[in-house]
């Protein structure tokens, strides 16, 4: 498996909006067992995204399915920048089937 926490900034005041988009182009991605969109509560701008996928080749091919570059083409005008980024290898856990 491959796992991915990643942090966005969207730009002030757009996070509500970003985070709409962001869920809004998640509906079928193959190979994807998690998905979860989350505001920081210390940052009002801040958004983490906690991702679980079969392998990393399918996380990457996920960023070219029509629905996802809509996803990303909205999101653009939204996002001030990234933050952290974290890559792990999952093994299991509350919602992650074995």
């Amino acid at each position: 498996m491959y796992g991915l926490i990643g942090k966005m900034i969207a730009k002030p005041g757009q996070r509500d909006a970003l985070i709409q988009v962001l869920l809004a182009g998640t509906g079928q991605m193959p190979g994807c067992r998690l998905y979860v969109v989350g505001s920081d509560p210390s940052d009002a701008n801040a958004i983490w995204i906690t991702e679980v996928w079969d392998s990393e080749a399918q996380h990457d091919a996920s960023l070219h399915l029509p629905e996802v570059q809509a996803a990303i083409a909205q999101a653009r005008p939204l996002l001030e920048g990234f933050g952290e980024r974290i890559v792990m290898t999952p093994l299991g856990g509350v919602g992650l089937a074995r």
